[in-house]
């Protein structure tokens, strides 16, 4: 059956799931709260059943096949505006403004570098950077509130479209006056011995305490911390070793001369860093040149720039 619905009313819907309110919604594309339910209406009518659950006083929530509707509306929202491209009825090169999601810390360990190589000259959008645990980009993603996400492949994305960029091995970071700060590499086991600071992300933490339970012993965990740079500002303080994958390729207050990373002695699986998208072989111009600037920027800089390992494992990272 062909659809009645006009892009128009498409873009509308969307805007509401993004942004979760009507009245939001009616302010970013400046246009009336009436126009917004009437789109609402026509796309539940054209799909059978509710997009949104209306909660009074609560706003609005997206419900599971709301949210496979709005993430098909995605893709073809992302097909218009990429045949606008084409014909050059829209002469930008990137979406305005451009909205990407990543895990969490790498926001602050490589997003900013990245992004401003990849965005430079005069036609470079506003770039609105969605940070978050792996969760939180699946859930942005299905619901077309982001283009893309970078970050680690799992479970989480598996309905989605992951384009592998490079693999990065575990390390671990220690204060400087740790005895085991000259050794050449460290072994799980000498980990689990000490005071250990957790990065406690959801598809992170238990991932970290699989590996003691194999290899050694649970370590005593003395710090939890959410984000990358408060587990490195509590190693620098010497509440223990923690283990991280990513090295920094942006300059952090809390290494400060205080942290050294070390390899792992042992043979951990390494993360696959990716970045993930609903476009799936079709992907537009500017997702192709963000994907061909990230391989090219992990190559020029390589493995001894992101990662922490041994030199016999270097060359396996940059797929």
């Amino acid at each position: 059956m062909r659809s009645t619905l006009t892009l128009r009313q498409l873009r509308y819907v969307c805007e509401v799931a993004r942004l979760q309110n009507v009245l939001a919604a009616s302010k970013a594309l400046m246009i009336s709260t009436s126009s917004i339910l009437a789109a609402i209406d026509a796309a539940e009518a054209e799909a059978g059943t509710r997009i949104f659950n209306r909660f009074p006083a609560k706003g609005i929530r997206i419900t599971p096949a709301g949210a496979r509707f709005v993430a098909a509306a995605t893709r073809l929202l992302a097909a218009e505006n990429e045949f606008s491209r084409a014909t050059g009825d829209i002469s930008a090169r990137f979406p305005k403004p451009l909205r990407v999601g990543c895990f969490e810390p790498f926001g602050t360990l490589l997003l900013p570098n990245l992004l401003r190589r990849f965005t430079v000259g005069e036609e470079a959008p506003e770039i609105i950077l969605r940070e978050g645990d792996q969760n939180d980009l699946r859930d942005w993603l299905a619901s077309g509130e982001i283009e893309f996400a970078v970050l680690y492949d799992g479970e989480t994305i598996a309905p989605f479209s992951p384009t592998p960029i490079c693999l990065i091995p575990p390390h671990v970071a220690m204060h400087a006056d740790d005895a085991l700060a000259s050794a050449p590499a460290v072994r799980i086991e000498d980990i689990a011995r000490r005071p250990f600071v957790l990065l406690d992300q959801p598809e992170i933490a238990p991932q970290l305490l699989a590996i003691f339970r194999i290899l050694a012993e649970m370590p005593r965990i003395s710090f939890r911390a959410r984000t990358y740079g408060a587990a490195l500002a509590a190693v620098g303080e010497g509440f223990g070793m923690s283990i991280l994958n990513l090295k920094p390729m942006t300059r952090l207050d809390t290494d400060r001369g205080t942290i050294v990373r070390k390899p792992i002695a042992d043979d951990l699986p390494p993360a696959k860093l990716v970045v993930a998208d609903l476009y799936g072989a079709e992907k537009p111009a500017f997702l192709r040149d963000f994907i061909g600037v990230f391989k090219a920027y992990m190559r020029e800089i390589g493995p001894a720039g992101f990662s922490v390992t041994t030199p016999e494992r270097q060359h396996d990272l940059l797929l």
